[in-house]
């Protein structure tokens, strides 16, 4: 006869693991802030991936011999890995700009509590402030203006997704601002179609929602009938509008973890045309930052080269010279200047290496106009790969 299991007494058991668990994750990330530290001291890179992938193949190993696959292990460590390296970062930027280490930060960003600019924002500053006092705004260009003025002290501007691509609003803006880039953050964007009560999808007639989400989630869109479109200006605007209605025939799309601050609940999940969906955002400020020499950097740069032949390729060819990667080309009509373009380049590197100072130099012969929009820490952190013999 097999023993009588108490369901209760199983999960408050699991929930004191848990709390163990937590109690050791908090334990391991002050042990790497300790190795930021000598890290700093020695003057060595904030990675090492080889370390990283020697250690993951190791607990891969040992997890095995506790029935744990290797796919599982290895997604848990990477997550551990990812805000180690993130916390180590963020150590070395509050030793390299000491003024700027505040407990308390004002952010504007598009629309209200739950759009998607709110979470990246309180996702970055997570890490690197005690409190937020948030400023939504109805507009980039409302946004550029609370930070040039000194309402607020960083602005969160989504720059590009990798579903609709760029956002050029934004590129337009930033060719006519004194603000420099100090940060990045890639936002997941999971699109849910949320409702403020319980319905069917056969039910909805009207769908609220920005316009990107509403580009993002077109095969979505184009699947239902007899839908009609509503567009807001944020996501929080359009999930507001949704709440305040309470009618089982209109529903908006966002995320689920916004729709939560409105009481809203999915009605369908992932319904964005691309399953790996991203957001990339840069955070403005008035001041530039310094980036420490241990931490992977990239820079913004803004040039225009007119109608001479061949200009683009000439700095393109001397950022090769350089054995500078550019991660970034973009170009954007110049305003009462027909058929120019303004482009936009991001590279890996630090603004304070000797190797893209030189490229500066070497590139502005070419150039009727170049600016450097700013030098933040890169934000992404690439997982390190494990051999698939591993698994």
């Amino acid at each position: 006869m097999s023993e009588k299991l108490d369901l209760n007494e199983i999960r408050q058991e699991i929930t004191l693991l848990d709390q163990d668990l937590l109690a050791l994750f908090a334990k391991r990330r002050a042990l790497t802030l300790n190795v930021a530290k000598s890290k700093v001291q020695q003057i060595r890179p904030i990675r090492d991936q080889q370390r990283e992938q020697e250690l993951l193949i190791r607990l891969i190993k040992h997890g095995k011999t506790l029935g744990l696959d290797a796919h599982y292990v290895t997604s848990v460590f990477q997550t551990i890995i990812e805000d180690s390296v993130l916390n180590q970062q963020a150590y070395l930027q509050s030793l390299a700009n000491p003024d700027i280490q505040v407990p308390t930060v004002s952010v504007a960003f598009l629309g209200d509590k739950g759009s998607y600019s709110f979470l990246a924002s309180h996702r970055y500053f997570s890490r690197r402030a005690e409190k937020i006092i948030e400023s939504g705004c109805q507009s980039f260009y409302d946004i550029l203006q609370q930070v040039e003025s000194g309402q607020v002290d960083y602005g969160m501007l989504p720059i590009e997704n990798t579903s609709s691509g760029s956002i050029n609003e934004v590129y337009d803006l930033l060719q006519h601002t004194n603000l420099s880039i100090v940060g990045e953050i890639t936002q997941p964007i999971e699109h849910c179609l949320l409702t403020s009560v319980n319905t069917s999808l056969d039910k909805i007639k009207t769908i609220y929602a920005h316009g990107q989400p509403f580009a993002q989630c077109s095969n979505f869109l184009d699947k239902q009938s007899n839908i009609r479109i509503e567009y807001c200006d944020s996501t929080a605007d359009a999930m507001a509008k949704v709440a305040e209605l309470q009618d089982d025939t209109i529903a908006v799309i966002g995320s689920e973890e916004g729709g939560q601050l409105y009481q809203l609940h999915a009605l369908e999940q992932s319904i964005a045309n691309q399953t790996e969906n991203h957001s990339r955002f840069i955070l403005v400020a008035r001041k530039s930052v310094d980036v420490a020499e241990q931490i992977p950097a990239k820079t913004a740069i803004i040039l225009s080269t007119g109608q001479k032949a061949g200009a683009l390729v000439e700095c393109l060819l001397v950022l090769k010279d350089k054995g500078i990667n550019m991660c970034k080309l973009e170009s954007r009509p110049i305003q009462g200047r027909p058929w120019e373009e303004m482009f936009y380049i991001d590279v890996e590197a630090n603004l304070k290496s000797f190797a893209l100072q030189e490229a500066i130099n070497d590139i502005s012969p070419h150039t009727n106009f170049i600016k450097v929009l700013g030098c933040y820490p890169i934000e992404h952190i690439s997982p390190t790969s494990v051999p698939s013999s591993e698994f």
